[in-house]
């Protein structure tokens, strides 16, 4: 640590007003408020709560005006928070069919219960720079949609009443806590997603986009991608039943991807799964593809070497947070590690002077 420099307290606390002082800008321009950050950098909020693996929109704002906009510095802040939190219980598995949906697309089935539902998105956007948006003036409201009353059912439930997919794969046993033990291989899929939901977005959407393009024999459809609150319930022990403690913001997709068979079994689709904490679609897509690919020697394909196929390679390198740690740490002082290799390419230059010297003399 530079406190171990001769002089490195002092420089640390200078450095931690300097960055205070740059952190508010120019003092002529109103502060920038952690409701504002919440209410009007949405989708940066979600991206840290889903990657600092916490749900809590007010402290992820705020973590994101202390960190000066940087998304990872300020995942780092809410995984470390995270650790100081008592663990008073566990809530029971969302059901996501209970979901009240703002957003729900398919890209295989045109017409389905409840409606395709576009949602508040860029995808039908020019992608033009509104200068509008410069001058500081009221926002024209948005006509409103009534929500789905009830359950709104999956769309491959669909393709599973014909035995067209899959069925969702699960034995039964309660998964393990990715954030209170290490990840550790072989990862079984519950193990896989966990990491994958709160992997760096742009890892995953790198490795998500490779298995399009080929590495990884990966075509799929979008069977269903939905954004909306879904109730959080809990068991209470001294009333004998669950209650619902709160609702939480999630995107889900699954994908159907290229169908399997053999031949004591007709061919079916198979299935890719994410689920993201708010509204973060990009990932929650990318993050489907990459859990399909995954999945290749369960499903009994052959053996490939496609990077977003090696569970080791990227399940060890998605974490943004191990990541950095791991990159910036060469930033700090190394002076004892480079003095030796210096004395070592002194010493070698030396030997190989002293050789050529004794090649010209003979």
């Amino acid at each position: 640590m530079y406190v171990a420099v001769k002089g490195g307290e002092q420089a640390i606390k200078n450095a931690h007003a300097w960055l205070a002082e740059e952190r508010r800008g120019d003092t002529s321009v109103a502060e920038l408020s952690v409701p504002q950050i919440r209410e009007q950098l949405a989708l940066a909020v979600n991206r840290v709560m889903a990657e600092g693996s916490l749900y809590d929109p007010d402290l992820a704002a705020l973590s994101i005006k202390q960190a000066r906009g940087d998304l990872i510095e300020a995942i780092f802040l809410i995984r470390a928070y995270r650790t100081t939190l008592p663990r008073f219980g566990v809530s029971l598995p969302v059901d996501t069919a209970k979901m009240v949906c703002d957003r729900r697309i398919s890209a295989t089935f045109k017409d389905l219960p409840g409606g395709q539902v576009l949602g508040p998105t860029f995808d039908y956007t020019h992608r033009l720079l509104d200068f509008k948006l410069a001058a500081e003036g009221d926002v024209p409201s948005a006509p409103r949609r009534d929500h789905a009353l009830g359950d709104v059912p999956h769309v491959t439930e669909f393709l599973n009443r014909e035995g067209l997919i899959e069925e969702a794969p699960d034995d039964g046993t309660t998964p393990p806590d990715l954030t209170r033990e290490p990840l550790e291989m072989p990862a079984d899929r519950a193990l896989r997603l966990q990491a994958l939901t709160r992997a760096d977005e742009g890892f995953t959407l790198g490795m998500a986009y490779s298995t399009q393009r080929g590495y990884g024999r990966n075509h799929a459809f979008v069977g269903e991608l939905r954004i909306g609150a879904v109730p959080v319930e809990m068991d209470i022990p001294e009333l004998g039943f669950a209650i619902e403690i709160g609702d939480v913001t999630l995107t889900e997709c699954e994908t159907v991807n290229q169908f399997t068979g053999s031949k004591t079994q007709p061919p079916q689709f198979t299935r890719g799964y994410g689920l993201v904490f708010g509204q973060t679609e990009r990932k929650a897509i990318s993050m489907a593809l990459v859990d399909r690919a995954l999945r290749w020697k369960e499903l009994g394909e052959e053996d490939e070497d496609a990077p977003a196929q090696d569970a080791e390679f990227v399940l060890y390198h998605a974490d943004n947070i191990q990541a950095t740690g791991f990159l910036e740490h060469i930033k700090l002082p190394h002076y004892v590690d480079f003095q030796s290799e210096l004395e070592l390419v002194r010493k070698l230059r030396r030997e190989a002077g002293a050789n050529n010297v004794a090649e010209a003399a003979e």
